[in-house]
């Protein structure tokens, strides 16, 4: 598999996203979980069929593009395919010196945000991104090896990876989410998402909580015949700072984050992965590695 991948990064991006909108339309009709649940969750956001449909296609090009963003060949810089949306708004988070908070959702290609943010950030101020480390162990090592570039450090999805995004944000670094990734059970509220309860993460307010870190929105836009990427930063909004309880809180901050993650995927609901199980019940809780 590891030379499958290494062969089709060296593709030119426009053959890749044109073979991932046909693995895209091929999983969708061969996977009857998979259909119903893209269908189900784009109903519920009110996307319209030609959205829908275009959606397939993108889900596969999110699929085909990764071994080119992760094992590009030496002497392709990533950066010559971004352009920026915004910047200011993280050079402004940074200028305070309290830490920064990204918040991405699956929407575009979320991979190179991270990439993106080390390249033109990371000798400033360093990144450390959460990740769920993969089940195979061939694809964990080529995800570790892929992931860590100069700049941008991971952090798994255990408890000392929590630790080691507060220690980052309380240097002043910079620590990078997918709110809208199902946690762990007892790592999340019930939160509306388009309207029905999404088991959501409250690391994300907890870390800014604790910290006093700034908070931004970015994605990553995916760009048509293979142009590349454009990224969009936007300002987050006030996570609230008082309820009844310290429950009520983390509901009330985790329906606001869930909100403002709506806001960006309706800039390009097409490239959203609906096809993910946000919906789903959470799986047992971190383990204290």
């Amino acid at each position: 598999m590891l030379p499958l991948m290494h062969w089709l990064a060296r593709w030119p991006l426009r053959l890749l996203h044109a073979l991932g909108a046909l693995l895209g339309w091929l999983a969708y009709g061969l996977s009857a979980g998979y259909r119903q649940r893209l269908n189900d969750n784009a109903a519920l956001a009110g996307l319209t069929p030609a959205q829908r449909r275009r959606a397939i296609g993108e889900a596969g090009r999110m699929v085909a593009e990764v071994p080119w963003v992760w094992l590009h060949p030496p002497g392709r810089s990533i950066a010559d395919w971004i352009t920026w949306d915004g910047a200011e708004l993280i050079d402004q988070a940074l200028a305070q010196g309290k830490g920064l908070l990204l918040l991405t959702p699956h929407l575009g290609c979320f991979e190179v945000c991270a990439q993106a943010y080390a390249h033109r950030y990371g000798a400033q101020q360093p990144m450390t991104a959460l990740y769920r480390p993969a089940r195979k162990a061939w694809l964990r090592e080529l995800e570790e090896t892929a992931r860590a570039r100069p700049g941008l450090h991971t952090a798994p999805a255990a408890l000392s990876g929590v630790r080691q995004m507060l220690r980052a944000l309380r240097k002043g670094e910079t620590v990078g989410l997918l709110p809208d990734q199902v946690p762990p059970e007892g790592l999340g509220v019930w939160a509306p998402f388009y309207g029905k309860p999404a088991y959501t993460m409250t690391l994300a307010a907890r870390l800014v909580q604790q910290s006093g870190a700034a908070m931004v929105l970015m994605w990553c836009e995916r760009l048509p015949r293979g142009a590349g990427y454009h990224l969009h930063v936007r300002p987050a909004p006030a996570l609230p700072t008082a309820a009844a309880s310290d429950e009520a809180l983390q509901l009330d901050c985790a329906t606001t984050v869930n909100r403002a993650m709506e806001q960006l995927i309706a800039e390009r609901p097409e490239q959203y992965l609906w096809g993910y199980h946000r919906y789903k019940a959470p799986r047992r809780e971190l383990k204290p590695s």
